[in-house]
């Protein structure tokens, strides 16, 4: 009997455990219609807005990314609405490249202007969450937010996000906003704590609804991933989608926080990775604006200074390089931006040599020893120090 028991034990021992990251688990997307994928070079993200109609020009550079997303206002100035210039954008890229999957952005709680399923919702009565002394404007004091406890609100969403995503142009949806929920802290002064935990049921009523409506051959990516903002900073809350996009990497309320948010940021990255989640992995090049990018319950976004024309950011991407390669698994992505807006932004359509170059499969997870990461690829070997900011790569 003792015998047979130590059998059971040691082959429980050696059985793979789900999430490790040295033990790839097969992905439960299997038959959905996922972004192509390789490891000849750097895996690539773009995620972009323009008012304006994208040039020729513009439209064959976004055609090159596998997945893309057109962001809130694309073309809403030159089509008269976000819906009619995100499809217009999509197919232009389409026709260009059928292979590369949009995603169409909605926000999952702020009211954002240029939609016009606006006028709709806008007509019905308790569309919006109400605060202390009647404000409406709850999000950064300029913005409603949707109450989700509202079933015609929930209604509402759903139904337009798959009136959108049933153009063949739309590979699925990109849901933004989701911290705002899962957050405990946001938005608890102005609507208390029973509200903002009945808000949050509605939005997983909404996200499960939303599931059924677009189909399992749709992309959910929504922004769910990020350290401090729930206790498994996010792992669970992927669960409802396909994957997660991030942003808001290196937010802490003080510089000693940031090494160890960071280094838990790559824990999270890595084991949703290996887990078989898309992760579109973002990161700004310019300095975070450090009067109004810490992390607060009230806030949680992250605000970065604009590039000026003279900026050497090699280092910079060089370390977002780096810190990204350090978690990377199959369908992960990678962009280092300036901002989404094409208008203002410096490095918009300038393509960084770094990531031209053969970069091969990797040859094992990446090794932790403090705060500093290795890991190999067929041809690149890659150092990143969290704690100094730094990143190396060697390509062979």
């Amino acid at each position: 009997m003792r015998i047979h028991i130590l059998i059971v034990a040691l082959l429980a021992a050696s059985q793979p455990v789900k999430g490790d990251p040295s033990t790839p688990v097969e992905s439960t997307l299997t038959g959905r219609a996922l972004p192509a994928f390789s490891w000849d070079r750097v895996p690539q993200y773009m995620h972009i807005r323009k008012a304006q109609k994208f040039t020729d020009a513009e439209i064959k550079y976004l055609a090159s990314f596998p997945l893309l997303t057109f962001e809130k206002t694309t073309g809403h100035s030159a089509f008269q609405s976000t819906e009619d210039g995100t499809l217009a954008a999509a197919k232009a890229v389409k026709d260009v490249n059928p292979s590369t999957k949009i995603l169409y952005y909605r926000n999952v709680i702020v009211h954002y202007g240029t939609y016009k399923a606006n006028a709709e919702i806008e007509k019905l009565p308790g569309a919006f969450l109400v605060g202390r002394n009647g404000k409406t404007k709850l999000v950064r004091n300029v913005a409603e937010a949707y109450d989700l406890t509202n079933p015609q609100v929930r209604d509402w969403w759903v139904g337009h996000a798959k009136q959108v995503c049933s153009d063949p142009a739309i590979d699925g949806l990109f849901l933004d906003g989701n911290i705002k929920v899962l957050s405990s802290g946001y938005l608890n002064r102005d609507i208390g704590k029973e509200k903002k935990a009945a808000q949050f049921a509605g939005y997983k009523t909404m996200m499960d609804e939303a599931r059924k409506a677009l189909g399992p051959d749709k992309i959910m990516l929504a922004n769910v991933l990020r350290i401090g903002q729930s206790k498994d900073d996010g792992l669970e809350a992927i669960k409802q989608f396909d994957g997660s996009y991030i942003e808001g990497f290196e937010i802490a309320a003080t510089q000693e926080q940031k090494k160890d948010n960071v280094a838990k940021g790559i824990e999270a990255f890595r084991k949703a990775a290996r887990d078989g989640f898309i992760v579109a992995f973002t990161a700004g090049l310019s300095e975070l604006n450090e009067t109004e990018g810490v992390l607060n319950p009230q806030r949680t976004d992250e605000i970065r200074k604009g590039l000026s024309g003279n900026d050497n950011h090699s280092k910079r991407f060089e370390y977002l390089l780096a810190l990204f390669l350090t978690c990377a698994e199959k369908h992960s992505y990678f962009l280092a931006h300036d901002g989404y807006g094409a208008e203002k932004s410096k490095v918009w359509m300038k393509r960084n040599p770094e990531l031209e170059r053969p970069l091969g499969e990797p040859k094992g997870p990446a090794v932790k020893d403090g705060y500093i990461y290795t890991r190999e690829f067929a041809h690149a070997k890659v150092r990143l120090d969290i704690e100094n900011e730094v990143g190396e790569i060697v390509w062979k």
